[in-house]
């Protein structure tokens, strides 16, 4: 990383008026869901549409944070030392350079986020202490991200990455090509990098004896996203697992988020039922 980066990735050059606060955007009602306040009544009205459809989605939201933490601290221990974070969201405490630098001071993280107002809390919560940087970019370009200067100045692309897709790609369409997105990254990450990916699903837990899909439910929500600037979409197991490509799964694979390397009490059938993200972390061999 050359010196003055940090200030440099946090020119993002755009104007106030760029911040759609007309329709609901999903990394602010990610951030309702988890309890936080960087979000709009547009994004509020919305969510609590979601929670009267789906009243376990902030168990679902809480849940995934702590695989993404768990997952980051995984693959810092195995010697990875920069991070790309796409889609990080409104920064919530910990957040991926303050997990990853429990283990490893030294951690680089570029993150990276279409929202301009996640831009806006980047310089205070994000990148303050060096190190870090963020850029405005959309994971359906790849190419634009990888090509950005300050990405390249942060994340040296001969060493092993960690590439975080958590929580993402179910905002990325079949025809946008999810799969092809992943591959763009992995072509350009060397051998030993990894891939964290989350997903959501409408599937039924598959140790849940009365798990079944709600129908109504999943529409009611759904329907709610078609509003958003980004629409869901709901993938299943089998869906989700092709999307590692390159990356081979660890242990113990793609599974209910709660499930992935617990440092606690593993929930119960019930609660994984409700539990709507699978996740699963991939090597590049």
């Amino acid at each position: 990383m050359t010196p003055g980066s940090e200030h440099r990735m946090n020119q993002q050059g755009f104007a106030a008026e760029d911040i759609d606060t007309s329709r609901p955007h999903p990394a602010r009602m990610y951030d309702y869901y988890l309890g936080g306040w960087d979000n709009y009544e547009v994004d509020r009205q919305a969510a609590e549409h979601v929670i009267r459809a789906h009243p376990q989605v902030r168990l679902s939201a809480r849940a995934n944070r702590a695989f993404l933490q768990r997952a980051v601290r995984e693959v810092v221990r195995g010697g990875v030392r920069q991070i790309i974070d796409i889609g990080t969201g409104i920064p919530t405490s910990p957040n991926t350079h303050e997990v990853a630098r429990e283990a490893a001071p030294d951690v680089r993280v570029a993150y990276v986020d279409n929202d301009p107002i996640v831009a806006t809390h980047a310089g205070a919560k994000l990148t303050g202490t060096g190190r870090a940087g963020f850029v405005l970019g959309d994971v359906r370009d790849p190419e634009a991200i990888l090509a950005r200067p300050e990405v390249r100045e942060l994340i040296d692309f001969n060493e092993p990455v960690a590439l975080l897709l958590v929580a993402v790609l179910h905002f990325v369409t079949d025809e946008e090509d999810p799969a092809g997105i992943v591959a763009a990254f992995a072509d350009a990450l060397p051998a030993g990098s990894h891939l964290v990916l989350s997903h959501a699903t409408a599937e039924p837990y598959e140790g849940y004896a009365d798990g079944r899909t709600d129908v109504k439910a999943r529409d009611s929500v759904v329907g709610t996203y078609k509003n958003a600037t980004a629409g869901l979409n709901l993938r299943d197991r089998a869906a989700v697992e092709p999307l590692f490509g390159a990356f081979e799964l660890l242990d113990p694979g793609l599974v209910r988020v709660p499930l992935w390397r617990p440092d606690g009490p593993v929930p119960g059938p019930e609660e994984l039922n409700d539990t709507i993200f699978y996740g699963g972390v991939g090597r590049k061999g």
